[in-house]
C-alpha cells in the first residue's frame, strides 16, 4: 500500500466522483449562474487543505483571485488524477479544469485553452543513488520509467521513444506523480517524469530524489474549460493578462515558490532525522505555545530549527542561548529565568515573535505581516523600522515583503545606512532567516497535521 504524501496531504480529501456524463447545455455560464465550477487534483502544486482545513495551493489561489474580480463563487469538485480531471471537465461536469495541466495541441483539440500562469520543464526524477544515472536520452534502455496515466509526460516519452525504441514505460492509473516521486525516493520504482515545479516541492521531503536530464523546453501550464465555454476562456485570458491578474500571479509565485534555494542534500538530510530524533519531544510545547499565543505551531517549530536545530542546550559567541536563541535581556522581559529550559524558552520565544507580530501594522495583510515579524525577531524592531522608512524613501512598499527583501540588504550599505536612526546591521541576514524559516517550515508542517489532544487544565 503506497503511504500518503506529507506534503500534499495536510489532511485526507473527500473525493468528489463524478459519475455518467452531465449534458454540456444545462451547465449555466458563471456571469449568469453567479457559480464557477472547477475540477481539480489534490496536490501541492494545485489544490490542497492546511492542517486548519484552509485550502490553499497555487491553483486555488489563482482561480480564487479570477472568480472575486468576477463576483463569482467557486464550486471545487476534487478528483484522483489529471485523467479523471480531463474526462469530467470533457463530460460537462465543470466549467474549467485548473489542475496543473501542460498546454498540449492535443488537448486543445478537445477543449477551450484557458490563460497559462507556470513555466516547466518535464523532468526525468530517480533516486540518487542508482548507477549509474541515465544523462542522455539514449542511455534510458533497460530504465524503469512509470508515470501517472494521462499526463502530458506520455506523449513525451512517445516522442522519445520514435528516435530511441529501446525506451519503454509504463503508465500508472491508481498513482499521482507525487506518490510515484515518493515511490522512486523509497526506490520502489526505478524513475519517473514530473514537472519541474512538482519536483521541487516534492525533494524538500524527498532528498534522495534526483534529477537526471530536463526531457522538454519550457513548456506553460495553464486552465482548460470546457468546449462549449470559449467566452469563459478568453475571459479568464483577458483577465490573467490585466494588472490584477499579473498581481495574483506574483502573489502565488511569491508564497508557493519565490523562497526556493539554499536548501541543499544534507540540509534535508539532517532536518528529516531530527523530524523524527527531536521534534517528537518538543511538539506538544510548540503546540501549547500556538494555542497561547495564535502563531503556528509548525512556523514555531520551523523557527526554532532556524535557531538551534532543536537543541536546547545550544549556546551562541554572542551570548544568545536555547532552543528559541534567546538574548539575556529578551528573556528577562519575558519572564524566562532559565533559557535553557526548553519548555520555557519557547513559551517565551512564542511570546516574543507574536509581540513582533502585534507591533506590525494590522494593515499589512498576510503573509507578508508574519514574514516581517520574523525579520524583527532576527535583527531587531528598530532595524525593521528603519529598514522601512527606507522603503518609503525609495517609492518602495515598506507593507510587502517582496519589496523589503530589497530593502533590508540596505542597511548593510554606506550609501543608505548612515541615514538611518539605527545605522548599519546586516540587513541581508533576515532576508536569509526568512526564507529558510520558509523551507524548514514546508517539511516541519506534516508533523503537525494531526496534533494530538491537551489534555484538560
Amino acid at each position: 500500500m503506497t503511504k500518503p504524501i506529507p506534503l500534499i496531504l495536510p489532511l485526507l480529501l473527500s473525493l468528489a466522483v463524478v459519475a455518467g456524463c452531465s449534458d454540456p447545455s444545462s451547465l449555466a455560464p458563471p456571469s449568469d449562474s453567479g457559480v464557477l465550477k472547477v475540477v481539480t487534483r489534490n496536490g501541492s502544486t494545485t489544490y490542497y487543505l492546511d492542517r486548519h482545513e484552509n485550502p490553499l495551493g497555487p491553483e486555488q489561489a489563482l482561480i480564487s483571485d479570477y472568480a472575486k474580480e468576477r463576483g463569482w463563487q467557486v464550486e471545487w469538485t476534487m478528483l484522483e488524477s489529471t485523467q479523471q480531471v480531463l474526462d469530467a471537465l470533457e463530460s460537462g461536469s465543470a466549467h474549467l479544469a485548473a489542475a496543473g495541466l501542460t498546454h498540449l495541441d492535443s488537448r486543445g483539440e478537445r477543449f477551450a485553452q484557458g490563460p497559462a500562469h507556470t513555466e516547466v520543464v518535464e523532468q526525468l526524477v530517480c533516486h540518487r543513488e542508482s548507477r549509474p544515472l541515465p544523462r542522455q536520452p539514449d542511455e534510458l534502455a533497460d530504465i524503469e520509467i512509470v508515470i501517472t496515466a494521462g499526463s502530458s509526460y506520455a506523449e513525451t516519452l512517445t516522442t522519445l521513444a520514435a528516435e530511441h525504441p529501446d525506451i519503454t514505460f509504463t503508465e500508472d492509473t491508481e498513482r499521482t506523480t507525487e506518490v510515484l516521486l515518493s515511490a522512486v525516493a523509497e526506490q520502489k520504482v526505478g524513475c519517473t517524469v514530473a514537472d519541474s515545479n512538482i519536483v521541487q516541492l516534492m525533494r524538500r521531503h524527498f532528498p534522495h530524489l534526483e534529477v537526471a536530464m530536463n526531457l522538454t523546453r519550457g513548456q506553460n501550464l495553464g486552465w482548460y474549460m470546457h468546449e462549449d465555454f470559449n467566452e469563459l476562456a478568453e475571459d479568464a485570458r483577458e483577465w490573467m493578462n490585466s494588472v490584477a491578474g499579473d498581481e495574483s500571479i506574483g502573489r502565488m509565485e511569491n508564497r508557493y515558490y519565490d523562497y526556493f534555494g539554499g536548501f541543499d542534500f544534507v540540509d534535508l538530510r539532517a532536518l528529516s532525522r531530527r523530524i523524527h530524533d527531536r521534534l517528537p519531544g518538543l511538539k506538544e510545547e510548540f503546540i501549547k505555545a500556538e494555542q497561547t499565543t495564535g502563531i503556528p505551531a509548525d512556523l514555531l517549530a520551523a523557527l526554532a530549527y532556524q535557531e538551534s536545530h532543536w537543541n536546547p542546550r545550544a549556546v551562541s559567541p554572542t551570548g544568545v542561548r536555547g532552543i528559541m536563541m534567546l538574548t539575556l535581556n529578551t528573556a528577562k522581559s519575558l519572564g524566562v529565568t532559565n533559557r535553557l529550559d526548553p519548555v520555557a524558552s519557547i513559551d517565551g520565544g512564542a511570546r516574543y515573535l507574536a509581540d513582533r507580530h502585534r507591533r506590525l501594522p494590522d494593515t499589512i495583510p498576510e503573509p507578508d505581516r508574519t514574514f516581517l515579524a520574523l525579520a524583527s525577531y532576527n535583527i531587531g524592531r528598530g532595524h525593521l523600522l528603519d529598514a522601512r522608512a527606507l522603503a518609503r524613501r525609495l517609492g518602495k512598499n515598506p507593507d510587502s515583503w517582496q519589496d523589503m527583501r530589497e530593502v533590508l540588504p540596505l542597511k548593510a550599505d554606506k550609501r543608505y545606512y548612515p541615514s538611518t536612526r539605527y545605522g548599519y546591521a546586516r540587513g541581508y541576514e533576515p532576508v536569509h532567516y526568512v526564507q529558510r524559516i520558509r523551507n524548514y517550515r514546508d517539511v516541519i508542517s506534516p508533523a503537525f497535521e494531526n496534533p494530538p489532544s491537551q489534555k484538560s487544565k
